[in-house]
């Protein structure tokens, strides 16, 4: 039996899916984390320490870094630092997510000051878990595309939010054909993701809006990658798909 959280119509193929570095020292949360994205279509790869997974970011390139906030040898804040910093290793750009069973005041800014996208607060669901893989996969997660909810709450009626979406398909479509130049103008292309996170907001685009934060992030840490673009440009598509329909 499928599991109701899975898109079974495209699933993906072994060469496709996503690559998870999952680094917990509870062998427990270790296993669930593991397991529920292997459900959902992902390849793991399990460490128990923190000295371990930052050998294994270094030497592999992971699409997505699951990285508990304390661990023997480093916690998750050492380790991301240490591959943002080592330009050698291939996980260098990865999507990285904090998870931790307790956040400390102040903690949450920190470690999104630091890189990480997202902090994943233990024990978790799988619902939470999809939510992880949609910042590395977001054209495989239609469902939560378009918030037509939170779109009605922010622009007051149903006729003011078609009009609305009506606006952003024709800014999406402009934005890209004006991708590839826009990623050569870093000061640019920060003006126009701000005003697209706005736009997002009174649409209900939740899933773009989310990749927007990221690629801003990235534009400040290490420039418009080609990684970063070509995620951003997954969501953005996936997104208009969405708007046609």
């Amino acid at each position: 039996m499928s599991s109701p959280l899975v898109n079974t119509d495209s699933e993906p193929t072994p060469a496709s899916r996503v690559r998870v570095l999952v680094a917990d020292d509870d062998p427990g949360s270790c296993r669930f984390l593991c397991d529920g994205l292997d459900v959902m279509g992902a390849r793991t790869e399990a460490c128990l320490d923190g000295a371990t997974a930052l050998q294994r970011a270094r030497a592999e390139p992971f699409d997505l870094l699951l990285l508990d906030c304390r661990m023997p040898g480093a916690g998750a804040l050492q380790i991301l630092t240490a591959l943002r910093e080592d330009e050698r290793a291939r996980s260098a750009e990865s999507i990285a997510v904090a998870t931790t069973a307790e956040l400390e005041p102040g903690a949450r800014q920190s470690l999104l000051d630091a890189g990480f996208s997202q902090i994943l607060l233990k024990p978790c669901g799988l619902a939470e878990l999809q939510k992880v893989l949609a910042l590395v996969q977001p054209e495989r997660q239609a469902a939560g595309m378009l918030d037509d909810q939170a779109a009605l709450t922010a622009s007051g009626d149903a006729t003011t939010m078609r009009a609305l979406r009506l606006l952003l398909r024709e800014e999406l479509a402009l934005l890209h054909q004006e991708l590839d130049a826009l990623s050569r103008d870093p000061a640019g292309f920060g003006e126009r993701l701000h005003r697209l996170r706005s736009s997002c907001g009174f649409c209900g685009a939740a899933t773009l809006s989310i990749q927007t934060v990221l690629l801003q992030r990235q534009l400040l840490q290490r420039g418009a990658t080609p990684i970063a673009l070509a995620r951003f440009r997954r969501a953005l598509l996936a997104t208009l798909q969405v708007l046609d329909n």
